[in-house]
């Protein structure tokens, strides 16, 4: 099941995406059919929808991030703090992973919406990442992806700041759809892209296989629900493998392009935020 959300009327609703189209499920939000998947069976097509444009798939009540679940990015951050062997490298090999809130649905956009860079920032870039959606008792519903817009700079001057670097309007885009664990039987074998144009041109292109994360979803599930009972429908940020470099970095009027075949392409133009 595809499940995301559509305006009709003016109202957000549920709806099923499918075969190019969406089913809309009457009165209802994405985070109540996770709550009753039973909703789920009664779609319908109303006048007024608007299938052909998902809207952010779900606007969660919290959303957290885990840093350091791809070797890339462990060695990265240790680079950019000038450490050969440093506390990234350490939180990448030790058993406990780095979880950070994120924030909740008012920082969230949807695919086709803007993402943001923070005025006091140089180097903000995107961070390309699967993204684990929670169901009733801390299951995992499903997948959708994610942007983990982030101002390297500003974590670059101090990791304490990194609240700063990670949190503020526009920092994280989901979309297009959540994708049921029903229909991803390999989460390890993604292949993830991302593309920034900058006026029609490339500005960077990478990819990475989620074989290479470092971390089972599940123990990032657990280590964030410890004495911890975040609510049905948070969001999970698993991580960035692909790291973009400072001369590419964001800048407004940029497009950014987050794909996995298996879920569809989230798509969000740059602008500042004040």
């Amino acid at each position: 099941m595809k499940l995301g959300q559509t305006r009709v009327n003016g109202v957000v609703t549920a709806a099923l995406f499918e075969n190019g189209g969406a089913r809309i499920v009457p009165g209802h939000t994405a985070l109540d059919v996770i709550l009753d998947p039973s909703l789920a069976r009664r779609t319908a097509l109303v006048p007024g929808a608007e299938p052909g444009i998902p809207l952010i798939p779900i606007h969660p009540p919290e959303v957290w991030g885990c840093g350091c679940t791809y070797e890339t990015s462990a060695a990265f951050r240790d680079a950019e703090h000038g450490t050969r062997e440093g506390m990234y490298a350490h939180v990448y090999r030790e058993t406990r992973p780095e979880v950070f809130f994120k924030g909740t649905a008012r920082h969230c956009v949807g695919t086709g919406d803007a993402i943001g860079i923070r005025p006091d920032s140089r180097f903000t870039a995107p961070e390309p990442e699967l993204a684990i959606v929670l169901g009733p008792g801390h299951t995992i519903f499903g997948f959708t992806l994610a942007n983990d817009v982030s101002a390297w700079d500003i974590e670059r001057e101090n990791a304490l700041y990194l609240t700063q670097s990670k949190v503020y309007d526009r920092c994280c885009a989901l979309g297009p759809v959540i994708v049921t664990a029903d229909e991803i039987p390999d989460p390890y074998s993604l292949q993830i892209s991302c593309t920034v144009t900058r006026s029609g041109k490339v500005l960077f292109h990478g990819e990475v296989s989620t074989a290479k994360l470092h971390r089972r979803l599940e123990t990032l599930v657990e280590y964030l629900t410890r004495a911890n009972r975040v609510p049905t429908g948070t969001v999970v940020l698993t991580g960035t493998g692909i790291i973009v470099p400072q001369d590419a970095a964001l800048a407004p009027g940029d497009v950014v392009t987050i794909s996995v075949p298996e879920i569809g392409e989230l798509t969000n133009t740059v602008v500042i935020v004040s």
